[in-house]
């Protein structure tokens, strides 16, 4: 009944009701008169202001209705709900002016829950109205408005309870659990949860633990099918873009309880409703609302206890990395690996721990991509990681964990020389525990712990070199597939050419660093690090067209004569790649083999450090002589990078030195054990099978001098002939693969007759290497038995073995030497201290500039480059600027060769108007006067040198995409086989 004096807006919105009492009849939809609902919402929609009032006067009657019906009045019931229809439908027809409604609306949505709890009718009639506020809503008053924001958040909440409802009945509370889940996802697609990002927080904060309790109560078969269906199947196209589409478009989803003739919904559906949630959620975020919504997650994994569920946490953050955008996916593991260092001091590994590190390798070791993925500070945390567990305990229990991590990280290879530089910092790190260990030399366990991260180091090492080597080689394999298609020569071609390794591999100057392992006190250490040098010798050491395969071999016989002698002696060059590598190599075996020292290791607090007088009487002789003062010879030895680098391999060299046997014989103290010498020939067979031309002339000089260590040896103890047989059969071995090798039937006949006649008792154990880049237990070593008596045995005779060498057509005809030149070159004087001087040799001038012995290429160009004014090594270290106009006019004016007429400037090198940083006092720092303009202009140069810099600049003829290549290496390769 309306009085003369009700507001308009009131009349209409009474109407709306059916009459008092037929509302129990109104049921089971309780929905307003249909007539007169359209009469409101059309005066609604033209009269904005009064949204306000009409908000007020709904909320006011929410409030009533609400507390009267929990005290189980059903006619009050019942006009709540049909309250609540009219609040959805103005939400919907007054979308554009929804901001006039949204305080009371909230309110009342708020009230309704707290009073109306365990109706679900009731509650799910308000989340209808929740959904259709958020659908339309911009967000604006969420942190705007305190009131308004606190009534929202608590609506959140309710509705995340409903979400974990544990009612006895199963359909009840996974119907409850849908309910929740539908309002949950309204507000995931909503401007209201990313117009303030301070909000943003707190939101996921109440939104992720249901998803999480849900997703953690699941097995993973269900989980790995629903996933499926929710990337194939989306929920509403209309909640997949909801941001793109205008207010005017967009569609609010309706709840609905229960449909006659159906069964009640499962568990099934209630993990598909959260999985859909959290998916739309990961579509949306950038990179820092993902970072927020890793913490919240963690923080509900605290709460809910779920650290223990390792597989279903492994699962949760791989769909996490898969479902978030593809630029911010990086966000995921970096999230992981900054929880683990905020429980980085715990005396005990704890579930969170253990379960973040598998969720770790679990997104490395995932095809997912991390682009902008910041390899390098992963890396260095983990490592710091891993040597503060074993500071606090060498037998930590994460320990594994930690290494399969630092070793999945390869499986993720962005650029060329990523793979270089995670093992440069990999190798730092070992050498900086070698020196100085993980805690104070008065810790009881001190080389305990040593030995221990120095093991995990190495092997983290091999782990992460050989997951890029299975990275790639799925790769390969996948693009074979692609292939298929093709002709077989096609594609024959282009499988060749991807097999190709598009990645830089670790040079031997730099793994060169930890070979002082080799001779460590403790064997555990010892077999880890053979173990390691082998799988680099074979795997990743550059061959440089130096193979086992008779291609690089024919390779080098169709070099002229003239110049093939020239490419042999540049093998034997120690600057040349690999080749001061190969001499430390065959140096620390040959001490390994006799030294007698191995229990004093330098940097054990048994034994004394190596005092500064002693480090530096070890006189390192450059290669050749240097030339005049003030060339680029003389400022390397002031400015080399690797000065560090170089001076830890000159005290390693003094170790080394302090522990070779003066004797040059063996003795009944000799250090190694049966399982080293195993080590050794593991080594050295791997060295001779990969590098069978450089081995040949560096390496058999070495066989010939531990040949004659065996001869010195001899004597009637049983204990010093034993390990003199035992080299001996090393020495037959590696004989025989050279035979084979290179296919020499003599050599081969000659040490096959010496194995036929070994004696039974001089057996080599058997070789029993772990898994590669898997964490193990301590190896073992296996002692000499004891012998009472040695029969006689002379093993090979090396003269027979090297005149068979140097007799053999093929050697010489590939070396470009005659017999009596090859035989001369393999019979050179071999000794351990020659072989080690070199190994550390400062390169020359020629080798430096020319050969660029680990140095930068933009360092690698004639000394007279030097002569030009201003110019000093920090200027040509720069990269960062690419060929400019400048260096165009330049080129044109002829002003790049005007220090050199035969040298023109390279584009990237530009010191005008800076001080050289090689001056002393305030010429350091000083401005260098700019040339004059007024000067007369230079000749031109010639047309070679203009035509070089316009194709520096992308002007000249190009074949192809003028975008640089990410593996320019590999883009090289490919030029070259199709010119071919």
């Amino acid at each position: 009944m309306n009085f003369i004096f009700t507001p308009n807006h009131v009349q209409l919105l009474n109407s709306c009701y059916p009459p008092s009492s037929t509302l129990l009849t109104s049921g089971p939809d309780y929905s307003p008169n249909s007539q007169e609902l359209s009469r409101l919402t059309y005066y609604a929609s033209n009269h904005p202001e009064k949204l306000t009032k009409l908000g007020n006067e709904l909320e006011k009657r929410v409030r009533i209705e609400s507390r009267k019906a929990r005290s189980g009045n059903i006619k009050i019931r019942a006009s709540l709900l049909i309250t609540l229809a009219i609040f959805r439908s103005l939400a919907t027809e007054c979308r554009r002016d929804i901001t006039l409604l949204s305080p009371s609306l909230i309110a009342s949505v708020e009230c309704t829950l707290h009073n109306a709890f365990n109706d679900l009718e009731v509650v799910a009639r308000a989340a209808s109205v929740f959904i259709a506020w958020t659908t339309f809503t911009d967000g604006h008053l969420i942190g705007a408005d305190s009131a308004f924001t606190e009534n929202y958040l608590a609506s959140l909440r309710h509705f995340s309870s409903l979400c974990c409802s544990v009612t006895q009945d199963t359909e009840l509370r996974n119907r409850t659990r849908l309910v929740g889940f539908a309002a949950i996802t309204g507000a995931l697609n909503s401007e209201a949860l990313y117009n303030d990002s301070s909000q943003f927080r707190t939101q996921v904060s109440i939104i992720m633990p249901p998803i999480l309790e849900i997703v953690l109560g699941t097995d993973l078969e269900t989980l790995n099918k629903q996933a499926g269906s929710v990337k194939d199947t989306p929920m509403s196209p209309y909640l997949a873009e909801f941001r793109t589409r205008p207010i005017i478009e967009r569609r609010a989803a309706s709840i609905h309880l229960h449909v006659d003739g159906e069964n009640g919904p499962s568990m099934s559906d209630v993990s598909n409703a959260a999985l859909r949630a959290i998916s739309s959620l990961l579509e949306h975020v950038n990179g820092s609302q993902l970072g927020h919504i890793m913490r919240s997650s963690f923080d509900s994994l605290d709460q809910l206890k779920g650290w223990s569920h390792i597989d279903r946490c492994c699962w949760f953050a791989l769909k996490t990395a898969e479902w978030a955008q593809y630029q911010y996916r990086y966000a995921v593991p970096t999230w992981l690996v900054e929880r683990l260092l905020e429980n980085q001091d715990a005396a005990k590994a704890s579930d969170m721990q253990q379960a973040l590190t598998a969720m770790v390798s679990t997104v490395f070791n995932s095809p997912v991509p991390l682009i902008n993925l910041s390899t390098s500070d992963i890396l260095t945390n983990l490592m710091t990681l891993l040597i503060r567990r074993i500071s606090f305990d060498y037998n930590d229990a994460l320990l594994p964990s930690l290494i399969q991590c630092i070793s999945s990280l390869g499986r993720h290879v962005y650029y060329s020389d990523q793979i270089h530089d995670l093992s440069s910092e990999l190798i730092t790190r070992i050498s900086a525990v070698d020196m100085q260990g993980i805690s104070a030399r008065s810790d009881p366990a001190y080389e305990k712990k040593r030995v221990h991260a120095l093991r995990c180091l190495v092997i983290s090492l091999v782990g992460l070199i050989n997951a890029a080597d299975k990275d790639e080689h799925e790769k390969s394999e996948k693009f074979e597939d692609t292939q298929s298609h093709l002709s077989n020569s096609d594609a024959k071609h282009d499988t060749h050419e991807h097999r190709q390794s598009r990645r830089t591999r670790v040079p031997p100057e730099m793994w060169q660093d930890t070979i002082s392992l080799l001779l460590e006190a403790d064997y555990v250490l010892r077999a880890d690090y053979a173990d390691a040098l082998v799988f680099y010798i074979v795997h990743e050491m550059p061959k440089n067209s130096e193979g086992i395969d008779a291609e690089s071999i024919t390779h080098v016989r169709g070099i002229s004569d003239g110049s093939r002698a020239g490419h042999m002696k540049s093998l034997l060059h120690p600057n040349n790649t690999g080749g001061k590598f190969l001499y430390a190599l065959f140096a620390y075996v040959s001490i390994l083999a006799s030294t007698s020292a191995l229990h004093s290791s330098s940097s054990s607090p048994s034994s004394p450090r190596l005092s500064a007088t002693e480090e530096i009487e070890v006189n390192i002789e450059p290669a050749t002589p240097l030339p005049e003062p003030r060339t680029f010879g003389d400022l390397s030895s002031q400015n080399d990078r690797r000065y560090g680098a170089h001076h830890s391999r000159t005290r390693k060299l003094a170790a080394a030195l302090s522990r070779m046997d003066k004797s040059h014989r063996f003795s009944t103290a000799t250090s190694a054990t049966l399982s080293d010498y195993l080590l050794i020939q593991n080594i050295l067979v791997a060295v001779y099978q990969q590098f069978p031309m450089r081995s040949l002339l560096i390496g058999v000089p070495m066989l010939l001098a531990l040949d004659g260590l065996c001869r010195e040896s001899a004597c009637d103890s049983p204990e010093v002939m034993a390990r003199v047989h035992t080299l001996r059969h090393i020495l037959a071995n590696i004989w025989f693969i050279i035979g084979r090798e290179w296919g020499c039937a003599e050599l081969k006949d000659v040490a096959e007759k010496a194995l036929a006649t070994l004696p039974a008792s001089l057996v080599l154990p058997d070789s029993q290497a772990p898994e590669t880049g898997i964490y193990h237990q301590p190896q073992t070593p296996v002692p000499f038995p004891s012998i009472n008596f040695i029969p006689e045995w002379s093993g090979v005779d090396a003269q027979a073995a090297l005149s068979a060498l140097a007799s053999h057509p093929g050697i010489q005809e590939t070396m470009g030497l005659d017999k009596e030149q090859l035989l001369s070159s393999l019979s050179t004087q071999w000794s351990t201290e020659a072989a080690l001087k070199i190994s550390v040799e400062r390169p020359s001038t020629y080798d430096t500039t020319l050969r660029g012995d680990g140095v930068s290429p933009l360092l690698k160009i004639t000394p007279g480059l030097m002569y030009i004014e201003n110019i000093s090594l920090q200027s040509l270290a720069r990269s960062n600027r690419g060929v400019g106009v400048t260096d165009l006019r330049e080129a044109l004016e002829g002003r790049s060769s005007m220090s050199n007429p035969n040298l023109a400037r390279p584009g990237s090198i530009s010191t005008l108007d800076h001080g050289s940083s090689l001056m002393g006092g305030e010429g350091r720092f000083a401005q260098t006067r700019p040339r004059s303009r007024n000067k007369k202009r230079a000749i031109p140069a010639g047309t070679g040198e203009v035509r070089d810099v316009l194709n520096k600049l992308g002007l000249g003829k190009q074949n192809g995409s003028l975008l640089k290549a990410s593996f320019p290496a590999l883009q090289s390769e490919q030029r070259s086989a199709a010119m071919k």
